[in-house]
């Protein structure tokens, strides 16, 4: 993904609540105080279709580049099939005043009715522009989940209108040949119009695989909230188009999912419940209608906390980091909760945050303990403690944030309750133990069913505003911040990942940071975040750090440097507070080994032996000669073939496993030399396949990714498979 400088890129996200002024009022907990909020019913609209549906999430972006915050509804949820719906703040290019709101559904928004309980502001294709990600279900009727796609920025038109791209952005769904492409949705639940079947309540968007796109984590309750679903993980090819990521290769036959079969995106076969945290088991079939992404266990990649609606949640680590570089998950749910806890039925949301302030992300479980809310502290290595359970607050609340609304540097809590008062819940800090309690004084009184909350600045008068989603046809509300006082508090940048020393290329130094404040996750995401590298003690340069999900931001350091790095990373809130990780450096070198390596596993043949990849020489993008991809160990007087791509896989194939991800191109067939059953061997000098031509699109800094496959008659499928070389073409 090209950087784009920090002054061009618009202010939205999942939610864009101001940071420029906090609360200003020290709650005590149970103690009543002046009231921090006020129903203002004046600068919303009311009634009729902008206003009266069964509404069950709300997020906020700039949707047209004028600086203010406009806000979107999910709308259909326990009712019908419904149209969600636009509210343009009417300041900057409205010409009105600030925080004050109309219905512009019916000139920007795609005109469907969905029963939708999600609505996501991403940028899926790159563009700097807020597209729309919303959740349906096929509680009333047979959809999908669907795309609406900001026509501004790379569509030429007007920024702030918005376009269904549901049957183009969904990619080979339903399809499944076992060579190229792996959907695991049943090709009769594929839908026509894009996408498949489902009953998704929650979505989610994270960099999943570090290449500076959002990748999509869809989660399912399944038919009648039963679970059997699998929820599912879409990979983004940088332009907004998402295909699935099934290194399994499987593909179910209906909407269940039953035992025994391969994990999808998980490592090992499905079982139910299963308390296996080695990846021989996992569960990806939950009664979900939450989810949530972060970094759990400090490794810099983006984990899946997967909600439960009747038994415990379940988290999977991200396996990017132990494996090289090549995306999987592991189930470690029983690994990292406490033994022997679980909740009650009613569990319907959590929530990521660093409530104690030591730079991990703790877990908050809205009715996780028999309709009582808890607290979960992460040890740091994404173990959670045992659960504290928050007194008073035994009710059927639906959805929290974090809202720091004391305004005394942690993080508060506030909920949309499902039967009536939302509630608000004082972090007191160190001092306290960090211990929740119920807060008084801060929210209107109210009756409604409300299902979500999300906090921002609509009036830009410095303190955070709220909108509340209610159901059953109760109007949705504006809560207004009546306090601005400054927050002045900075965020803390944690865990500056170290880059490697390098030789210099076009390719860049990727390198991510972790970034807590305040603030719930979706308003840090929000804040200008760079990097900063300095060349051989000179000057500090500062390119743009793009949001990867969870508390993760991730930025790219030129290639081309040569001496030594110096870099930091930089966060500034929307209230201009500056916080600065520690300094690190890397030293990048015109010297080049090829950074060879094997990956993957390789096939064992018909008679017990299992082939074995190598190399000699350093592969280079000029030399004549001299980088030889060698396989020993095999079947003697056997055809073979050395084929390569671009990117590195791990899909089963042919009863072993394909390393290299199509497309592909083949080398000239060999045979193999040899008169025992494994001496036979294969070598390819691929330094001088490139400079015979073999290959114009190669050059120095190109990734390859490498295989031998090879004919073994008595293999059931009759091949042979080695593991995979990986290296890098030198000068």
């Amino acid at each position: 993904m090209d950087p784009v400088p920090t002054a061009l890129a618009p202010t939205f996200a999942i939610s864009l609540p101001s940071r420029s002024a906090c609360l200003s009022i020290a709650l005590l907990a149970g103690a009543a105080q002046a009231q921090s909020f006020q129903l203002n019913t004046a600068q919303i609209p009311q009634g009729g279709p902008a206003n009266n549906s069964f509404s069950e999430h709300v997020a906020f972006a700039d949707v047209d580049h004028d600086g203010d915050f406009d806000a979107a509804f999910a709308d259909g949820g326990d009712c019908c099939n419904d149209q969600s719906r636009l509210w343009l703040n009417q300041g900057a290019a409205q010409g009105g005043t600030l925080g004050f709101f109309a219905d512009a559904t019916t000139t920007h928004f795609p005109q469907v009715g969905a029963d939708s309980r999600d609505i996501e502001f991403v940028d899926v294709d790159n563009d700097w522009d807020a597209d729309v990600f919303l959740s349906n279900t096929s509680q009333v009727s047979n959809q999908s989940n669907r795309w609406w796609i900001n026509v501004g920025g790379t569509q030429g038109g007007s920024t702030g209108f918005y376009q269904d791209q549901t049957a183009t952005r969904w990619v080979n769904v339903g399809v499944n040949d076992g060579v190229t492409t792996f959907s695991s949705v049943a090709s009769s639940i594929a839908l026509a119009g894009g996408g498949f079947i489902d009953w998704s309540c929650d979505s989610s968007f994270a960099d999943l695989d570090n290449d500076g796109d959002l990748d999509l984590v869809q989660s399912t309750y399944g038919v009648l909230s039963a679970g059997l679903t699998p929820s599912r993980i879409f990979l983004n090819d940088g332009q907004g188009l998402f295909e699935e990521f099934n290194p399994s290769g499987f593909q179910l036959t209906g909407t269940s999912m039953a035992n025994g079969s391969p994990g999808l995106w998980c490592e090992g076969v499905q079982q139910q419940d299963t308390t296996d945290t080695t990846g021989q088991f996992c569960d990806i079939t939950e009664v979900a209608v939450s989810l949530d992404l972060g970094d759990f266990d400090g490794d810099l990649d983006v984990d899946i906390l997967h909600g439960n609606k009747y038994v415990a949640p379940r988290t999977y680590h991200n396996r990017l980091e132990e494996s090289g570089g090549v995306l999987g998950f592991r189930d470690v749910s029983h690994a990292v909760m406490p033994p022997d806890w679980a909740p009650g039925a009613g569990s319907y949301e959590q929530e990521l945050g660093d409530f104690d302030n030591d730079d991990d992300l703790d877990l908050y479980g809205v009715n996780w303990a028999d309709l009582c809310d808890s607290t979960f502290r992460n040890d740091g290595s994404g173990v959670f403690s045992p659960p504290v359970a928050i007194a008073t607050s035994c009710g059927r609340d639906n959805e929290m944030d974090f809202v720091d609304f004391d305004n005394d540097g942690d993080l508060d809590a506030l909920l949309a309750n499902d039967s009536g008062q939302e509630r608000a819940y004082a972090n007191p800090g160190a001092a306290g133990g960090y211990a929740y309690a119920a807060a008084s004084g801060v929210l209107p009184a109210d009756t409604s069913s409300s299902l979500g909350l999300d906090a921002c600045d609509v009036d830009h008068d410095g303190d955070w505003d709220l909108f509340v989603a209610n159901d059953f046809g109760v109007g949705n509300a504006f809560l207004e911040n009546l306090t601005q006082v400054p927050d002045t508090t900075p965020a803390r940048l944690a865990r500056l990942e170290q880059a490697p020393d390098r030789a210099p290329s076009s390719f860049p130094t990727v390198v991510r940071v972790q970034v807590y404040d305040n603030a719930p996750w979706y308003a840090t995401a929000t804040y200008v975040t760079e990097l900063e590298y300095s060349l051989d003690g000179g000057a500090f340069t500062a390119v743009p750090m793009r949001f990867s999900g969870g508390q993760i931001f991730r930025g790219e350091l030129p290639g081309s440097l040569v001496g030594t790095i110096a870099y930091r990373a930089k966060a500034i809130d929307r209230g201009g507070n500056t916080g600065t990780s520690t300094t690190l450096s890397f030293v990048s070198q015109p010297t080049c080994t090829g950074s060879i390596a094997v990956y993957c596993t390789a096939k064992t043949n018909s008679v017990g032996c299992t082939p074995a990849i190598g190399s000699t020489g350093t592969p280079s993008a000029s030399a004549s000669s001299g980088f030889a991809i060698t396989c020993s160990n095999s079947r003697e007087a056997k055809t073979g073939i050395l084929f390569y791509g671009s990117q590195s896989f791990g899909a089963t194939f042919q009863g072993g496993h394909l390393c290299v991800k199509p497309p592909t191109k083949r080398t000239p067939p060999q045979t193999s030399p040899g008169s025992g059953p494994c001496d036979g061997t294969y070598s390819f000098d691929f330094n001088a396949y490139l400079a015979g031509g073999g290959d114009p699109n190669l050059g120095q800094g190109s990734t390859v990714y490498t295989q031998w496959w090879m004919r073994d008659p008595q293999s059931p499928s009759t091949t042979g498979l080695s593991a995979g070389l990986s290296f890098v073409l030198c000068p």
